[in-house]
């Protein structure tokens, strides 16, 4: 299987990365919320969505995925996954 991964970092009020290959994208979000005792906290969230196009020529997207998207879909959700455990173990070892 052939399968490039592209990968962009962004700043300010985007997503903080995205993980993408054909139409399959994998997105890591940084949130601000609050504790249950209050205190402000940071967490990250990942969101994934297949694009296509409808039968008009409008792009879509969804979260359903075909059996051919499910390689696809877990490449791209596990370099999600190694980029927020990379990055925290970097945030835990300058701490």
């Amino acid at each position: 299987m052939n399968t490039n991964i592209k990968t962009e970092t962004v700043t300010g009020n985007m997503p903080e990365k995205k993980f993408s290959t054909g139409g399959l994208t994998a997105t890591v979000w940084e949130n601000q919320g609050k504790s249950k005792t209050g205190e402000e906290v940071s967490f990250k969230t990942v969101s994934f969505q297949r694009r296509y196009m409808d039968k008009d020529g409008e792009w879509q997207s969804t979260s359903t995925l075909r059996l051919n998207d499910l390689p696809k879909a877990s490449l791209v959700l596990q370099k999600a996954y190694e980029y927020l455990v990379m990055k925290d173990m970097q945030n835990n070892n300058a701490a």
